[in-house]
């Protein structure tokens, strides 16, 4: 395997870039995050609340309409757009252009939310972070993949790495794999587990904060959410990997002493993300 550089304190403050004391919401960026279906609303909560928690000044939530009132509830911080459909996303259709979108947390794999993904990566040129669901219709449908910009961010676990890049039988394998499909398609790959890695092409970054208490639902939406806050702050996207990853992790090693691993959920993360970042500034 090639060797990897380690995702430290001393490496993110290289290019952390601290709050402007004149800066106002229209520059912090704005994100979308595209997210939901009937029984899976939370995935939206949870990454859209993460993504304005991260600094981005502006977060549109596109959903279907069952998600409306729960948002709306949840985070009155967070403007809603809805699908035409209640149950689940059928038509991808945005009243802005923002900075960076992320796509995927619970949208299920209906054929009308599979054909709207396809219309969307058929148009968009803004960047992306792609999870869950719309990397389980990416594996189905891998000529899709052609559609994507470059520099995606890709936030695979386990299974969904398999389903993208095929079975593996070593982890050295796992990494050529990942680092083939990397080149191939030019795209970033967040490995989740532990640690996490990030694949982007022939340089592999491994995190070096986090435990066993991200093993919880809802953790990984938490994650896309930080990583589109970040890219709609102008991170370089390599960079808002990094630094996502690295601010994810720590929440739960601030957090543990308080909630040991067993209490330890994905809304921890979101509670402890304001320490997390005030740390990077200390």
């Amino acid at each position: 395997m090639k060797s990897t550089y380690l995702i430290t304190k001393e490496e993110i403050l290289k290019f952390y870039k601290p709050a402007n004391p004149l800066t106002h919401k229209g520059l912090q960026g704005h994100a979308v995050i595209i997210a939901g279906s009937y029984g899976k609303v939370g995935a939206a909560v949870l990454a859209s609340k993460s993504c304005i928690k991260s600094g981005c000044g502006l977060v549109t939530t596109f959903a279907p309409k069952c998600g409306y009132q729960i948002l709306q509830i949840s985070i009155p911080e967070v403007m809603v757009v809805t699908d035409e459909n209640t149950n689940f996303i059928t038509h991808i259709q945005l009243p802005l252009i923002p900075q960076a979108i992320g796509i995927g947390p619970g949208i299920g794999k209906e054929l009308g939310t599979q054909k709207a993904l396809f219309e969307f990566l058929r148009t968009n040129k803004i960047s992306l972070v792609l999870d869950a669901d719309a990397l389980n219709i990416l594996s189905e449908n891998q000529a899709w993949l052609e559609l994507i910009p470059e520099s995606t961010i890709l936030t695979p676990h386990p299974k969904e790495l398999e389903r993208l890049i095929g079975k593996w039988d070593s982890e050295s394998e796992k990494f050529q794999k990942a680092i083939a499909f990397s080149e191939h398609y030019k795209v970033i790959i967040v490995m989740k587990g532990a640690p996490t890695y990030i694949i982007n092409q022939t340089k592999v970054y491994q995190n070096t904060t986090g435990n066993a208490a991200l093993a919880t639902a809802g953790s990984g939406d938490v994650l896309t959410g930080i990583i589109t806050s970040l890219l709609a702050q102008n991170y370089v996207p390599v960079q808002a990997a990094q630094l996502a990853v690295f601010i994810h992790g720590l929440t739960a090693d601030i957090a543990l002493p308080e909630t040991g691993y067993q209490s330890f959920i994905a809304s921890d993360i979101i509670k402890n993300l304001g320490k997390a970042f005030l740390s990077l500034e200390n």
